[in-house]
């Protein structure tokens, strides 16, 4: 197996398993040499959490990406996950740009929305500047939510394949032509993930498990991204992030009061298991 190398940029919840201190491990376990890019620095997430401390990093951006220009470093990958602002998107594109190699591959997870309505503090702006980063990837993997704010469309609880089909076209309009489209369900007590790669459509169903948890978005995504560098399809990744992403919601179900993240740790094996 090739020793590949990625970047993922995404913030630094020190407490609170998301973002960073999942994809790091995560990336590392696929058996990928992982470099960060922090976004800002979070003493927790901000879910369920108050009083939490913040620490923008976008200032550092220019002068980390400028460095690693001038030791000629590259990425086979670049993986974004949330982000706070318009002008690191704009960096960011930069980066897409300047320090991805020729046959590398960028995902983008648009982590701005859930249930029909954006993170606190993004706007219509920041969803613009969304959808030009989102063009500009290889892969995005956005939930119905995030999905509806990139094109403008409806959102909805109750639908059907045409309205899922729909969304799809409308990003493909945007530019995006390869999608993994997260939290698809057709039927009481299922849900899944729809590969939709350069207009072929896949999906992949699983069960709907009762408890949710903090963080699984970005353990779908940085296992999907692991998988698809480890060489496995669009669509076998999508397969082994989704198991894996169950893996992790059972595990946590065990344990008491453990409302703040998802215990990927334990699992981290079965990962390992479904990549060979």
């Amino acid at each position: 197996m090739a020793y590949k190398r990625i970047l993922t940029i995404q913030d630094i919840s020190c407490v609170g398993q998301c973002s960073l201190t999942v994809a790091l491990p995560i990336l590392s376990a696929c058996g990928l040499e992982t470099s960060i890019l922090p976004s800002a620095v979070l003493s927790t997430h901000t879910a369920g959490f108050t009083g939490y401390t913040f620490r923008d990093l976008t200032g550092d951006m220019p002068a980390i990406k400028d460095h690693w220009k001038k030791e000629q470093l590259q990425f086979e990958a670049i993986y974004t996950g949330y982000l706070g602002s318009r002008e690191q998107i704009s960096y960011i594109r930069e980066m897409f740009r300047e320090l991805k190699t020729a046959s590398g591959v960028t995902v983008v997870d648009p982590a701005m929305a859930d249930n029909g309505k954006l993170y606190p503090g993004f706007d219509g702006a920041y969803v613009e500047a969304m959808v030009a980063l989102c063009a500009d990837a290889d892969f995005v993997v956005p939930n119905i939510t995030e999905a509806c704010f990139l094109t403008g469309m409806e959102f909805k609880t109750q639908y059907d394949r045409s309205y899922i089909d729909g969304l799809l076209a409308a990003l493909a309009e945007k530019g995006m032509s390869n999608v993994v489209l997260t939290g698809v369900s057709y039927a009481e007590g299922r849900t899944g993930v729809v590969v939709y790669e350069k207009g072929v459509y896949s999906y992949y169903e699983h069960e709907l498990l009762p408890n949710s948890c903090h963080g699984t978005g970005d353990i779908y995504a940085s296992a999907l991204v692991g998988a698809m560098m480890r060489g496995k399809t669009a669509v076998q990744a999508a397969k082994i992030a989704a198991d894996y992403t169950v893996d992790c919601i059972k595990e946590t179900a065990k344990l008491d009061n453990h409302w703040y993240g998802a215990a990927f740790e334990p699992v981290l094996y079965k990962l390992h298991e479904y990549l060979k």
